[in-house]
């Protein structure tokens, strides 16, 4: 136990989020999530790239006090990088736990994103920590975490980019309760582009109606649709003095396609909203 509260007094310090993150509901998440982190229920969060899961992770984190580490996956990410691994010190070796150790024995949020990017035998490392066990094995020291209470395993993924090599195994999904965050409708999309950018009402109106539009071009070409993300970026350089055209251009159309065809296409819907 005493182990449990030096890692949680060194956590608090290092990965409390100090600041409330902006974030406003689409449905009922919060509510969702604040009943699985009582019951000690893994979530995965499923939604288009830059719909806010990050956000809203990072807002839970904040709204509950809870330590959180975020750790991006991909294809050369290992169990070691996730448990810890000896270190050479001198003539000696140190054993270093790893963020996903660290998050087990502080009862922090352990945020792993765009979990399908990891490889299979990473992402199996992580069932023992998702059912009534809530154990985390070490086989390279012979040892077993058992999970602090407060911890809770948080894990996100694009349904957009699945394939046949690429996509969450079934014995991994199934083990999670899942949130869909989607695209906010446009009042309150327009809502978080004016917060976020520092745009005019009427600008976050427009970008807004952007998106809405723009995200019509996917049975046309666009393999994905407009994210938040992307009409904040355009919102920053308008907010700037950048032309809404031309900011739009380089922040929406030339983020979302190489495609030249598609490119058109997305560049007159801008050109219909910014005449």
């Amino acid at each position: 136990m005493a182990e449990h509260e030096n890692y949680t007094s060194y956590l608090a310090e290092e990965y409390v989020i100090q600041e409330e993150p902006f974030y406003l509901p689409v449905g009922d998440e919060i509510e969702l999530f604040e009943v699985a982190y009582s019951q000690n229920l893994p979530v995965l969060l499923k939604g288009p790239t830059g719909t806010g899961k990050t956000r809203f992770v990072e807002y839970m984190s904040y709204r509950k006090s809870i330590p959180l580490m975020t750790i991006a996956c991909h294809e050369d990410l290992t169990a070691s990088d996730l448990v810890g691994r000896y270190l050479l010190e001198g003539d000696e070796t140190r054993w270093v736990d790893g963020p996903l150790a660290r998050a087990v024995k502080a009862g922090a949020i352990c945020y792993l994103d765009e979990i399908v990017e990891a490889r299979k035998d990473t992402t199996v490392l992580i069932h023992p920590l998702t059912d009534h066990r809530r154990i985390l094995p070490i086989d390279k020291r012979g040892e077993v975490l058992e999970a602090h209470d407060g911890f809770q395993l948080v894990v996100s993924y694009n349904p957009g980019y699945q394939s046949a090599l690429k996509d969450l195994k079934h014995s991994t999904r199934q083990r999670f309760m899942a949130l869909e965050l989607t695209h906010p409708p446009a009042d309150l999309e327009a809502r978080i582009v004016q917060h976020e950018s520092g745009v005019s009402e009427e600008m976050s109106v427009a970008l807004a109606k952007l998106g809405e539009k723009a995200r019509n071009l996917k049975d046309h070409g666009l393999q994905e649709g407009v994210g938040t993300r992307l009409l904040i970026y355009a919102g920053k350089l308008i907010a700037r003095g950048i032309a809404p055209r031309r900011a739009c251009q380089v922040a929406v159309t030339w983020a979302l396609t190489d495609d030249q065809q598609v490119q058109r296409s997305v560049d007159e819907v801008v050109n219909s909203i910014f005449e």
